[in-house]
């Protein structure tokens, strides 16, 4: 297994609607998705792009932002304790999600169910964050198109 690029930083939020407003407004963001959601996971999601290192939006690292949309959510956990949202988990890409799963298992690294369809429509799953030095770590297909 070998790590890819830093796809996405998902932020917890109370409120898409204002935290798009706050990365068009204060930080000059001008490509961001139309939020959706994702009912197997119990949040609604949106991404910002951000510039990669020649300028061009939408092929940088993206910003998730996740609002839980129901009760169960594991989101609103995190809300409860951070009530303005918050940096929630970095997400790296790998080539093949078979071939990391199984890398990650045999280091003893707890993984956090099972692994099924991310917001991006690739293969995903989470590293427990005691074993990633402290950080929720999601695990990601690289996806086969624009992203």
């Amino acid at each position: 297994m070998k790590l890819g690029r830093l796809n996405h930083v998902g932020v917890a939020t109370p409120s898409i609607a204002d935290s798009i407003a706050y990365y068009r407004e204060t930080m000059g963001a001008v490509a961001i998705t139309e939020p959706f959601d994702l009912p197997e996971q119990g949040v609604k999601v949106c991404f910002v792009d951000t510039p990669d290192g020649t300028g061009e939006v939408g092929k940088g690292t993206q910003i998730e932002l996740i609002e839980p949309c129901e009760d169960a959510s594991p989101i609103n956990g995190f809300l409860a304790k951070n009530p303005l949202g918050g940096q929630h988990h970095v997400c790296f890409e790998v080539e093949d999600i078979d071939t990391a799963r199984a890398h990650f298992e045999g280091q003893g690294k707890r993984i956090l169910g099972p692994t099924r369809i991310g917001a991006h429509g690739t293969p995903i799953f989470f590293l427990h964050p005691k074993d990633m030095m402290g950080q929720l770590t999601e695990i990601m297909e690289t996806p086969k198109g624009d992203h």
